[in-house]
């Protein structure tokens, strides 16, 4: 399994491949120490149980990780355990009596090693190694009598804040398929051209076709979505315009966000040339006026 970072693209691999946690016993109460505690955070992780792990966040974490959507909060457990898919949490110790935490799932086994924890009145940090001989320490602080995640390395866990990234990420990640949605509409076209000697009339002539009726009115080059010019994320419109050295014609496409600010900012246009242009229009069409991209 890989690990997956959820902290910063500029925190350490080290830091990243740590805090993940590992597997842990089949204890469900609270434990006092540091490192108990900790390893029922792993075990929680592992397990994919989402109620017990946010027990042991500090409280500002845990009421930011309850607001997450269903499928944030377990895709930052997945990030946390290295399991795509709930584990078996196992519990031991080594010979100098330091927990060793193991989360087996179905994709394969991480184990995490835990040194002497280091514990200064409310503050307490873990040291711990993974497969492979990566070390990290785990920041922990006392709140309410119990101790609870505050950090890994010098990284604080910040769950606001790394909700925040993630909705950039998701963000740029629907832009950049809208970009390769445009390019894929385009070559569409250009085969519908080729087959039939014209351009389609709208984007409903390149949608599915029935069973072996392929024909001019549906070519079969893009699906359903396409076809009708929404895929849940972008808008795609497409016009037929004339080119610009000779009596032929050529087609423009422009994609807008379905749903500016939550599927996506930027609008693209591109041209007869097939050159692209795109910029935060604010949920308006881009022109070749706004800046070219590569």
């Amino acid at each position: 399994m890989n690990a997956r970072s959820i902290f910063l693209p500029a925190v350490p691999a080290i830091f990243l491949a740590l805090f993940l946690p590992a597997a842990i016993p089949a204890q469900e109460g609270r434990e006092s120490g540091p490192a108990a505690a900790l390893a029922a955070a792993f075990t929680a992780a592992c397990r994919a149980n989402e109620t017990q792990f946010a027990n042991y966040l500090t409280t500002d974490n845990a009421a930011a990780f309850r607001a997450l959507p269903a499928g944030r909060r377990a895709a930052f457990l997945k990030r946390f355990s290295l399991a795509d898919d709930p584990g078996k949490p196992l519990l031991s110790s080594d010979a100098q009596n330091h927990t060793v935490v193991r989360c087996t799932a179905p994709g394969g086994t991480s184990e995490f090693r835990f040194g002497e924890p280091r514990t200064r009145e409310n503050l307490a940090f873990v040291p711990v190694s993974v497969t492979g001989g990566e070390q990290a320490e785990f920041g922990l602080v006392r709140e309410g009598g119990e101790w609870r995640l505050l950090s890994l390395g010098l990284v604080l866990l910040d769950i606001p804040q790394l909700s925040r990234q993630w909705d950039a990420g998701d963000l740029a990640g629907r832009e950049d398929a809208a970009i390769a949605v445009l390019r894929d509409l385009a070559k569409a076209i250009e085969t519908y051209r080729d087959a039939y000697d014209k351009l389609p009339d709208s984007l409903a002539q390149l949608g599915p076709a029935p069973k072996d009726e392929i024909s001019p009115e549906h070519a079969a080059l893009v699906n359903e979505h396409l076809a009708a010019g929404n895929d849940g994320i972008y808008q795609f419109r497409y016009r037929i315009v004339s080119a610009a050295q000779d009596d032929t014609v050529a087609f423009e496409l422009v994609a807008v966000p379905d749903a500016y600010g939550k599927t996506g900012r930027r609008s693209f246009f591109l041209d007869a040339a097939g050159k692209l242009y795109g910029a935060d229009k604010g949920g308006a069409v881009a022109t070749a006026d706004d800046p070219l991209i590569p």
